[in-house]
């Protein structure tokens, strides 16, 4: 999976800068043998020697993170070892857990350096002020801020309830994981329900929905089951959709995805291939692609934030401070 090709996992993030970014400034650095070092992450070209830039405030990146753990089993196998040294040489009947924690990481140490990196690639690429991230795992999409900013990069989340300023929200069934997401995302996807420009998957859906008491997740024929939830007053987390486009992005059929509501991230999209076998072409036309879609989803927010959908029972208005008159 990734931005060039195969079914793609994206998040979407403003960014800012003053100058061209310096990628080269945190190049990725292979783990030298035998050296003690457990993660090396950095910036790579999209492909060997390409150029970052691609265009006018266009470039495409990669970020390689090689990370070393240990096999646990063999940790345990060598702790032992050290634990019976330590007990033959101080003579003592029982090691302590100060001592015996710093044996644990003795025996990580030594087996580190053995283990061959593990690498992964997170596929990148900023068209203007928007950045697009080929995953929607939290922990990489942080690395990837992370090192960002290191270059002078600024981010920031480009979800369309910020851009409209809307006053943030609380809610007792849905729990927001981190400052991009709200439940302004998944009074959205309720509103989708029904629509007729992004259904839901007829026959392979897939939804997932939070209520008070508990999680649900429907599959196969959801739309009958869904309603009753929504009745009961659900919230809709995630959901698989169908959009067949309009006007000039009506190229390659229509388009399947599952829609992350609180941080408005898209998954499994399965886009068209690729048609011209240049890599820098069909990269530019699936992030075009994938920002043409963004820009409907937001057109499609705005419109029902107009309609006061953030007026919703589930979810209310934060709280003011405590030396703040209530409005």
């Amino acid at each position: 999976m990734g931005l060039l090709s195969g079914s793609v996992s994206v998040c979407r993030y403003e960014v800012a800068y003053k100058e061209a970014p310096d990628f080269e400034a945190a190049a990725f650095r292979e783990i030298v043998p035998e050296s003690e070092l457990r993660e090396s992450l950095g910036f790579v070209p999209f492909e060997p020697e390409a150029p970052y830039e691609l265009g006018a405030r266009a470039y495409a990146f990669r970020v390689r993170v090689d990370r070393r753990r240990p096999d646990p089993t063999r940790v345990k196998e060598r702790l032992r070892q050290l634990l019976k040294t330590e007990l033959e040489t101080s003579g003592r009947p029982f090691v302590g857990p100060k001592k015996k924690r710093e044996l644990r990481l003795l025996a990580e140490d030594e087996l580190v350096a053995q283990e061959a990196p593990r690498s992964k690639i997170i596929e990148c690429a900023m068209d203007g002020p928007a950045l697009y991230i080929g995953s929607t795992s939290r922990n990489v999409v942080g690395m990837v801020l992370v090192l960002l900013s290191k270059i002078g990069v600024t981010t920031a989340p480009r979800n369309p309830w910020f851009r409209l300023g809307l006053p943030e929200l609380l809610s007792d069934v849905v729990e927001t994981r981190d400052a991009s997401e709200s439940i302004y995302g998944c009074q959205f996807l309720k509103e989708l329900v029904g629509d007729a420009e992004f259904p839901l998957e007829p026959e392979a859906g897939r939804v997932k929905l939070a209520t008070r008491e508990a999680k649900i997740s429907l599959a196969g024929e959801v739309q009958a089951d869904l309603y009753r939830y929504l009745e009961r007053g659900a919230e809709v987390v995630s959901a698989k959709l169908v959009w067949a486009g309009s006007g000039p992005v009506e190229t390659g059929g229509e388009l399947v995805f599952s829609f992350d509501a609180p941080g408005f991230r898209l998954s499994g999209l399965r886009l068209p291939p690729a048609q011209t076998g240049h890599w820098t072409t069909d990269l530019l036309e699936r992030v075009a692609r994938i920002g043409e879609l963004y820009d409907r989803l937001d057109a499609k927010f705005e419109e029902a934030a107009k309609q006061g959908f953030g007026k919703r029972p589930a979810a209310t208005e934060a709280a003011p401070a405590a030396d703040e008159p209530a409005s």
